[in-house]
């Protein structure tokens, strides 16, 4: 076990995690050149084309004849939830920062959360090579954040490869040996998971006491199922096989589990005849931020989705779902996602992976529905919601956001969050031009635009982290839009009083231009409860009835028109409106 080092890497978006792993496989030399390719970790052509690293992946590599576990793991503020496990397994983690950018919301976010697991932090300046750099600034910024010397700070290039050889020796040097007892019960936490369609599920592990061998009988703590471990190995670029793996290193298991329910990440691996007492704790529950619904494109696909989704969740645990129906799309499910970044990816990954196209509806958060029976709802969708005579109050999620910014944008952020009915907590100076502002603000404000406008007002420049603090009452109303006099479910959305009429303006101009023409008039309208607040129409196509009256009285056409004017009536009265999914989308994109 004292050669054993388990270590992350931690940084915000773009800051060069994946580029910096490259280089450490190069110099292990766990990859042959031939093999070697730019974002080698970065395995799904989506990750690539993004440029974002979205799964955290564990790689082993040998150094100085010391076996070093490595994951990798992403940036983005919607995939925090995969760097919060890949830091339950580790016990140190290199952080990196953009010597062209500094330190930034999501570096300071998993910053903290790995001092709280108690890891080792190994600070590295990453980008000197650049003509934008300014090492020494961004030096103080993180000797500010960690109180570490100034001399610690490792500074690199992962692009050349300058200066990264002496982080190896550090990994070996300041990371402590994984603690536990080779001779204890078998505990083992599971932190990820995949599905193989021959294989059927592999799970990842990291051994926390005893040890696990091949064919041995395990059992899983929390589901209480026994199987036995056909095949066990270690992670390299491929799996690789091997008889037995030892306390505090990391593996991968093969039991024949067919059915992906029976894996849940987080869960402790066991003997079967000698069980451990207690599962491993500190590994926390996802709270989904975002809902929307998914509906099969074909009624008789729903089946198929449901296989599909079971599928995926092995691979992507923060993502949760449950049936539910709609009047205008048939039965479909209730997703749960962590963002709008996240809802994007799953929807192109069910795509790719598994050819499943699916429709989306506009996402919304969950709100706590107080009755005037004293009943508490939680709601996830505003057709759920109760009549509004019975609606004593609703309250709505808040959450505390932490922005950091250049000072010069300092003016148009703080009028973006307070646009977005966000309230100032604090806000300090990290450096002379570098400015920190808190907020308190209501999750439902962020979750459509929030995080591009913040991007696009300060040039790329700020960064943008938050956590749930909690539900607080809020002045609410559900807007319905009428096509030709019948709600759109999917359209309906949840809405500050405020707000309503400028969004239900918007909504019905958006839709005027998206939905395609009908022989009839059709009227697009925004509606709270009886109250029709916005109005649109969608002009018919007429066919000119009266091009074969070429002369002759004026009456004659006016028969004519009057008889096509009945017809067009008695067809408005039967007519269905049918609405293309790229309105669903648009209303994301109102402005």
């Amino acid at each position: 076990m004292d050669r054993i080092r388990n270590f992350c890497i931690i940084a915000h978006i773009d800051h060069g995690k994946s580029t910096l792993a490259d280089r450490l496989l190069e110099l292990t030399q766990t990859l042959s050149e031939r093999d070697m390719e730019a974002q080698v970790l970065d395995d799904m052509d989506l990750e690539r084309e993004k440029g974002i690293t979205i799964k955290s992946h564990a790689i082993q590599m040998q150094y100085k004849g010391h076996i070093l576990n490595l994951i990798d793991t992403p940036g983005h503020v919607d995939f925090s939830y995969e760097v919060s496990r890949s830091i339950a397994s580790c016990e140190g983690a290199l952080l990196v920062v953009d010597a062209s950018q500094g330190v930034q919301a999501q570096t300071i976010a998993n910053l903290y959360q790995a001092i709280e697991h108690g890891l080792e932090i190994i600070p590295i300046l990453n980008k000197i090579d650049m003509d934008s750099a300014q090492p020494d600034v961004v030096a103080d910024q993180i000797v500010d954040l960690i109180g570490c010397d100034p001399d610690e700070i490792f500074r690199i290039s992962a692009r050349t490869g300058e200066g990264v050889q002496p982080i190896l020796d550090a990994i070996i040097d300041r990371i402590p040996a994984p603690k536990g007892d080779p001779d204890a019960p078998l505990q083992a936490l599971i932190f990820d998971s995949v599905f193989n369609p021959f294989r059927g599920v592999i799970a990842y592990f990291k051994i926390k006491n005893g040890m696990l061998r091949k064919g041995q009988a395990i059992k899983f703590f929390n589901t209480g199922q026994d199987y036995v471990a056909e095949e066990i190995g270690i992670l390299r670029m491929k799996l690789v096989p091997t008889a037995e793996i030892g306390c505090g290193d990391v593996g991968y298991i093969i039991s024949g589990i067919k059915s992906a329910a029976e894996v849940k990440v987080g869960d402790t691996i066991t003997g079967k005849e000698n069980p451990c007492s207690e599962a491993i704790a500190g590994f926390e529950e996802v709270k989904p931020m975002v809902f929307a619904g998914m509906y099969p494109v074909q009624a008789d696909k729903f089946e198929e989705l449901r296989a599909v989704l079971e599928k995926f969740q092995l691979n992507d645990a923060s993502f949760v779902y449950e049936p539910e129906s709609s009047l205008a799309l048939g039965s479909g499910f209730r997703c749960g996602f962590l963002g709008l970044l996240h809802l994007e990816i799953v929807q192109e990954r069910l795509f790719r992976e598994f050819d499943m196209d699916v429709i989306t509806t506009v996402p919304n958060v969950s709100y706590k529905v107080y009755t005037t029976q004293g009943e508490v709802m939680d709601v996830h969708n505003p057709s759920g919601l109760p009549a509004p005579t019975l609606i004593d109050h609703i309250e709505e999620p808040f959450i505390r956001a932490q922005i950091i910014s250049k000072a010069e944008f300092f003016g148009p952020v703080m009028k973006l969050c307070l646009d977005k009915r966000g309230t100032l907590v604090s806000q300090h100076y990290i450096t002379s031009d570098r400015v920190e502002l808190n907020y308190d603000m209501p999750l439902s404000e962020i979750v459509f635009d929030f995080y591009d406008k913040l991007k696009s007002i300060s040039k790329g420049y700020a960064s943008f982290d938050y956590h749930i603090i909690g539900y607080r009452s809020a002045r609410l109303v559900k807007l319905d839009i009428l096509l030709n006099g019948e709600p759109a479910d999917a359209l309906s959305t949840l809405i500050h009083e405020d707000n309503a009429y400028e969004f239900g303006r918007k909504m019905c101009v958006k839709l005027k231009d998206l939905i395609p023409r009908q022989q009839f008039d059709i009227p697009v309208q925004a509606a709270i409860g009886a109250k029709i607040i916005a109005r649109e129409t969608v002009k018919q196509v007429r066919k000119d009835v009266t091009a074969k009256c070429s002369g002759g009285d004026v009456t004659r056409k006016r028969k004519l028109l009057e008889k096509q004017k009945e017809g067009k009536k008695r067809m408005r009265q039967i007519g269905k409106v049918q609405v293309p999914q790229s309105a669903f989308m648009a209303v994301l994109k109102l402005d």
